[in-house]
């Protein structure tokens, strides 16, 4: 247990020098950097996000991260990110439900979010895991603000566990006010 939370500590050490260091090259400060991030995603928007493009991007990065290392995260976050697009991003939390990197909320970098309900009370981190577990992969829905946004909108994600370097990390990407029957269907 010591061993496993030693760890997570150098991971998150790892992840916000990682920030830094991107923010030193560009000349920019985090809070710069996760704006332009934001606005990135939100130019991307042009082209709705389906569930197959969101499932390929889950898949293509656990298979970046599976051959690259967790050294491949800060590719989750450049500006030239494949991972951001559609008006989406993926994210990568732990089985504990420490954030290892967001995109644009990078302040919950090494945050342990398990106990974070959504605005109907849902511990939505808490059933990703919960289900990654069961099923290796699949779709939970939640409220959660829109790039740029402040209130909550109706958001499904697609969550798949990761193993990484002898860590469980899962990925997640989600889009946006789909329709309930829509979301009933992919949580079959």
């Amino acid at each position: 247990m010591r061993r496993h939370a030693y760890l997570t500590g150098l991971l998150t050490l790892a992840l916000a020098l990682a920030l830094a260091v991107c923010a030193f090259a560009q000349d920019k400060s985090p809070d710069e950097l996760a704006k332009e991030f934001e606005d990135m995603t939100a130019s991307t928007a042009t082209e709705k996000p389906t569930v197959t493009k969101i499932v390929a991007k889950v898949e293509e990065g656990c298979k970046l991260l599976q051959a690259e290392g967790l050294k491949a995260v800060s590719k989750f976050k450049s500006k030239d990110s494949v991972f951001i697009f559609s008006g989406t991003y993926i994210w990568i939390h732990d089985m504990d439900g420490k954030m290892v990197m967001h995109p644009i909320k990078y302040k919950m970098d090494g945050n342990d979010l398990i106990g974070l309900k959504d605005a109907g009370g849902k511990l939505f981190f808490a059933e990703m895991n919960s289900l990654v577990k069961q099923k290796g992969a699949g779709w939970v829905d939640y409220m959660w603000p829109k790039p740029g946004e402040k209130a909550p909108s109706k958001k499904i994600s697609y969550v798949k566990l990761c193993p990484v370097e002898g860590k469980e990390l899962v990925l997640g990407c989600g889009v946006y006010d789909l329709p309930d029957e829509e979301i009933a269907k992919m949580k079959q």
